[in-house]
């Protein structure tokens, strides 16, 4: 699994923390599909994440989707996604994080596909605070991402205001919200539940000049809260075309999830 982090099990009031990036590949069982058998290469942190989940009518959705990629629904409806969160301790294995590159915010705007059955999510934007990230993932990942203006308060705490406005990109988008844990009840998601379906993937696809990739990711299964949000504005959709109904119809909070990436892998 490439260099290896030290591992090892913390127990706090009860309950199992594993420590080291590696650490979470003990855990497996949860995957629709093996963990990749290649090294990972990059490690992060997300802290303090909203899902604002969407339903909409499939067809609105799948024009603006790559046509090699199957449209994922739930119960005959589309689901798109906006999720703020800010990331921290992102390094490749054996390298120690570096505050200026390791630690931003970020907002990504999805939907969910399939490819050859696999389920993943595909991006129509991705808006983050760090330039050096911005540019490198859209190199490396071919993924949508722009610069963004943002400010996050009140990190790791009960009540979280998140605002964030694009610098730079085809089109405006912002995203000014407050919002956090509605009730203390963690949860993991049910297999085949509509939770299940919006949370638990394990790889995204990216498609560009006419050129489909993959990149798996791990992590352990969400622990989800019910998410209590003051939503003032949400236009990080309007550039991709997608009009969202005012309010969203889920919202879920997490605390803070440990994630695995591995190099894309081009399919066509």
């Amino acid at each position: 699994m490439g260099i290896k982090d030290t591992s090892y099990q913390e127990v706090d009031g009860g309950r199992t923390q594993w420590v080291g990036a590696d650490s979470i590949l003990f855990a497996t069982t949860h995957r629709p599909w093996p963990a990749p058998m290649g090294p990972w290469i990059m490690t992060q942190r997300w802290n303090d994440l909203l899902f604002l989940h969407y339903s909409l009518q499939p067809e609105i959705v799948r024009s603006l989707v790559p046509e090699v990629l199957t449209l994922d629904t739930y119960q005959q409806r589309a689901w798109v996604s906006v999720t703020p969160f800010w990331i921290n301790h992102l390094r490749p294995p054996g390298v120690p994080s570096l505050p200026w590159f390791s630690h931003f915010s970020e907002i990504n705007v999805r939907t969910y596909v399939t490819y050859q059955g696999k389920p993943g999510v595909y991006f129509f934007s991705l808006d983050a605070s760090n330039l050096s990230a911005v540019w490198g993932a859209r190199v490396f990942y071919r993924l949508p991402y722009w610069q963004a203006s943002m400010k996050v308060q009140g990190k790791g705490g009960a009540r979280i205001d998140y605002v964030s406005k694009r610098q730079h990109g085809p089109k405006p988008a912002e995203l000014r919200c407050s919002y956090g844990p509605a009730t203390p009840l963690l949860f993991h998601a049910r297999p085949g539940s509509l939770e299940h379906f919006l949370t638990e993937r394990y790889c995204l696809y990216a498609f560009a000049r006419k050129r489909l990739y993959r990149g798996e990711i791990h992590h352990l299964p969400w622990e989800l809260q019910e998410a209590a949000v003051a939503l003032q504005q949400n236009t990080m959709t309007q550039a991709a075309g997608i009009q969202l109904p005012p309010q969203p119809e889920l919202a879920h909070f997490a605390r803070e999830l440990k994630v695995l990436c591995w190099a894309p892998e081009r399919l066509l």
